[in-house]
């Protein structure tokens, strides 16, 4: 297995839970400005992550 795709799949897992985070944090929201802060960092950071990774594992060619 490639560097790049482990790296990537770490990507994607980090992205991942990334988002999972920002959903958990969405449920336990009162609607202060920090809560705010915390969906809107962790949800752009958990979509880059994971887009990222999506597109190292995919663009990395299998070499045997």
């Amino acid at each position: 297995m490639n560097l790049k795709r482990i790296f990537g799949a770490l990507l994607t897992m980090l992205g991942i839970g990334g988002l999972i985070y920002t959903a958990i944090v969405f449920v336990n929201t009162s609607g202060g400005t920090r809560d705010i802060k915390a969906l809107i960092i962790y949800g752009v950071l958990g979509i880059i992550f994971f887009a990222a990774g999506i597109s190292l594992v995919r663009t990395t060619k299998d070499e045997s």
